[in-house]
């Protein structure tokens, strides 16, 4: 279904209340995606095949090349380019979460075994720069320097978001930094994604700015709900309660519980950090020091303010199903999995 930005319809009267049901303008779309994934992966390598299968068939959202469509959509509409790029965005983004499980020693990803931990460390990071570079080999397959040179500072920021992240201590961390971190490390690729489909599709540069707008507040809005959700539910990320924690990342729960803590509970939070191995007792009584001092409600309302910002920036196109479909995913986003 292509929608142009003069088509003016009518919007649904009752808000949809999962991703299925919002993506449903794309649904074709998304599953041709799918099986394209899936199947253009396959090599004469039984190991990166197993360990392809293994990680992109472990029930991810596509959110980020499903951006990539609806940003297609809203101009002249998903063709073969467009599902190209839709899939360079899942392979790169596949890449980084082999390369961060080895970072982070993580255990699980999507509520199953990492791939460091089924295949080792050194089958997981080969495999995440294979798929890094077949990303790129596609990418260069569009002849367009505009999507490659976006996507290549997009690369970038995404590896600098990583190093910030890695070298952030307890000791000095504000919400500034916080805010770099998960604008480099995550927001930058759904600002991307959505752009690149539209640039695609014949969007204007203006156009393609304002699309980039909204993906990168919509992306900051999901990466901070991620966060407070990792103290909040269990296996709702795919990952153990506080796996930031024992992972010593300072994510904006613990940021602001870092800022507003007395001197007795500051005390008690440095020694939990400074511990060797961070247990299940010290996760219960940090998430207990959040309940106190409301971490969590504080961490969801800076993400409801990006949410409104992601909303504020389509105002720019004209009232369609598809810019409704935009707004949705921004409240999804906001409210996913609480």
């Amino acid at each position: 279904m292509n929608l142009t930005l003069t088509e003016n319809l009518s919007l649904d009267t009752e808000p949809p209340t999962s991703l299925v049901q919002i993506l449903k303008i794309i649904s074709a779309d998304i599953e041709q995606l799918e099986s394209k994934i899936l199947r253009d992966v396959q090599t004469d390598i039984p190991l990166l095949n197993n360990v392809a299968e293994h990680i992109l068939n472990s029930g991810g959202k596509r959110l980020r090349p499903a951006l990539v469509l609806l940003g297609a959509e809203l101009f002249g509409g998903v063709d073969e380019k467009v599902m190209q790029a839709a899939q360079v965005i899942e392979y790169l983004h596949t890449a980084t979460l082999l390369h961060d499980d080895v970072v982070d020693g993580a255990e699980t990803r999507r509520s199953k075994q990492a791939v460091c931990r089924v295949w080792g460390n050194e089958a997981s990071v080969l495999s995440g720069d294979y798929l890094l570079s077949m990303a790129f080999h596609r990418l260069t397959k569009l002849r367009n320097v505009e999507v490659l040179e976006l996507m290549s500072e997009t690369t970038t920021k995404m590896a600098r978001g990583e190093l910030l992240q890695l070298t952030r201590s307890f000791q000095t961390s504000n919400e500034d930094e916080y805010l770099e971190i998960i604008i480099n490390k995550t927001a930058c690729l759904f600002a991307t994604a959505i752009k690149m489909g539209g640039l695609l599709a014949g969007a204007s540069s203006s156009s393609g700015d304002k699309l980039y707008d909204y993906g990168m507040a919509l992306g900051i809005c999901f990466q901070i709900v991620d966060d407070a959700l990792d103290y909040s539910t269990e296996g709702k990320t795919g990952k153990p309660v506080g796996g930031d924690l024992q992972e010593r990342k300072i994510t904006l729960p613990l940021s602001h519980l870092l800022e507003k803590a007395n001197a007795e509970d500051k005390k008690r939070l440095d020694s939990i950090l400074s511990q060797a191995e961070i247990k299940k007792t010290h996760i219960d009584e940090v998430i207990n020091l959040m309940q106190k001092y409301d971490s969590i409600n504080y961490t969801l309302s800076y993400a409801r303010k990006y949410a409104a910002k992601a909303r504020k920036s389509l105002e720019y196109f004209p009232k369609t199903k598809l810019r409704q479909t935009l707004l949705d995913l921004a409240d999804f986003v906001t409210a996913r999995q609480l």
